[in-house]
């Protein structure tokens, strides 16, 4: 695949462990990576909830320097409401 710059950015979301306050937790690592470049910055959260989407797309759009004309997501719950057939997706409508 090859991208433009400028085209677009891709998002998901990982999973990872850090030492907090001395106890190991669980933490939600979200990901913004321009399509062309690769450039990516990464946000940690404690949940995977529709307000860490919006504000990891702020940090980090923020961060890289502005929005992409498309962007790519793949099927994270907090943008995509339901799996249709094939390629078929009902996005959640405050992500559109």
């Amino acid at each position: 695949m090859s991208f433009l710059p400028g085209e677009a950015f891709q998002f998901d979301w990982s999973e990872d462990y850090a030492v907090l306050g001395g106890e190991r937790t669980k933490l939600q690592v979200a990901h913004i990576k321009l399509s062309h470049s690769r450039a990516f910055p990464v946000r940690a959260y404690l949940l995977q909830i529709r307000e860490m989407l919006f504000d990891a797309h702020w940090h980090g759009l923020r961060v890289l320097g502005g929005v992409s004309e498309r962007s790519i997501y793949d099927n994270t719950k907090t943008a995509v409401d339901r799996l249709g057939r094939g390629k078929e997706r009902q996005i959640n409508h405050l992500v559109e």
